[in-house]
């Protein structure tokens, strides 16, 4: 079925054309780090992905001249909508080439979609989920992306914010190096949060013991985000799902649980930086490329901080700044990890950014949610 230049995909070959469209569409960009294409297949599979349990979604595909030129998917989160009493929809997956009038068509019929479903409201780029890769890329294109961030072609901002769109929200990734890092101020900080919390402890993730120790962390976080905006509380099924994609690539001296007598306060989840080495790769881990990621994996320089959680009662403690400088001292002094990026942060949370700026981070990259009413 199509609308004005716009494919509504509905077959495998068409899904397939939906997955593949950004290898080609980014090729030959520099900074660009082609996600593992078996990944991709995975995000938009409604029958293992366990966010569609209680979410829907459409894709479209945009042509021109025969040729493919843009995509987008319109979303339903209905335990988003439930939980925050809304009835907003949300796009994800939009790639375009930089014309106005593709990227109208493509937003048009994500809304149309949307709103005769009853949707009020749309936000994005969510690809699926808010807890998945979010945001558009605003400042900082002459880097490489860390870890599960996007990136995107300049232009996207100004594309989404001539076709009705609005500022939603900001999120930055801030770095921390050896060269910025303030290490004897950090360590006398991090004596000072000792000192007040002696019966705290920090321990690696227990990988032998997957499962109950992502039952700790899904409990603490569900806790700890529940202010935070775009929060939906995550489902054991999809904790379960992050935790065994992530296993492969979890390194203990980055993944942590903080204790006070014995009892989960806190935890943080570093990731070594794999795309220094899939990079190169198009997408394909196999048949070759698993062995090189699990050999080179631990040779990585960088290191994202992506998920921290601490609770309520304990936060403003300084247990997360701990945290940080755990993970951090470990990659710099025992595996040459020269650079940690902690993303993304809220703009709407200035306790977690003065952390970051406490430790020596320096703001490196910022992406953009988008809104508009429908």
């Amino acid at each position: 079925m199509k609308s004005s230049g716009v494919t509504f995909v509905s077959t495998k070959e068409e899904k397939k054309r939906f997955t593949n469209f950004i290898y080609p569409f980014y090729e030959g960009q520099e900074h660009w780090v082609p996600p593992l294409r078996m990944d991709q297949k995975k995000l938009i599979d409604t029958d293992k992905n366990p966010f569609f349990e209680n979410a829907e979604m459409a894709l479209f595909i945009a042509e021109k001249d025969g040729k493919d030129v843009g995509r987008i998917a319109a979303i339903i989160d209905h335990r988003f909508n439930k939980y925050h009493a809304t009835k907003t929809g949300h796009f994800g997956f939009f790639e375009c080439i930089d014309d106005q009038h593709t990227a109208d068509l493509l937003f048009r019929v994500a809304s149309d979609w949307l709103r005769d479903r009853g949707m009020n409201k749309v936000v994005g780029p969510a690809s699926p989920s808010m807890m998945d890769t979010i945001g558009v890329l605003i400042e900082g294109f002459d880097k490489d992306p860390y870890i599960l961030m996007p990136y995107n072609f300049p232009y996207y901002d100004e594309l989404i914010k001539n076709a009705g769109f609005s500022k939603e929200m900001d999120m930055y990734a801030y770095i921390v190096d050896t060269e910025t890092v303030a290490v004897d101020r950090m360590s006398r900080a991090m004596d000072i949060v000792k000192r007040r919390l002696p019966d705290i402890e920090i321990r690696p993730v227990n990988l032998r013991k997957m499962n109950s120790e992502i039952k700790i962390i899904r409990e603490i976080f569900n806790q700890a985000w529940k202010e935070n905006w775009g929060f939906i509380p995550l489902t054991e099924a999809e904790f379960q799902a992050a935790g065994k994609d992530l296993k492969m690539i979890i390194d203990t001296d980055y993944a942590h649980i903080a204790e006070i007598k014995g009892e989960p306060v806190a935890f943080s989840i570093g990731l070594p930086n794999i795309n220094e080495i899939i990079k190169d790769m198009n997408g394909k881990l196999f048949p070759f490329g698993i062995f090189k990621l699990l050999w080179k994996k631990r040779k990585v320089s960088g290191l994202r901080t992506a998920l921290m959680g601490v609770l309520p009662e304990w936060q403003g403690k300084g247990i997360d700044a701990l945290l940080h400088q755990r993970s951090i001292q470990n990659g710099l002094e025992s595996e040459g990890k020269t650079v940690s990026e902690l993303s993304w942060i809220l703009e709407s949370n200035p306790e977690m950014i003065r952390v970051a700026e406490r430790i020596g981070g320096e703001l490196d990259k910022s992406y953009r949610m988008y809104s508009k009413e429908l």
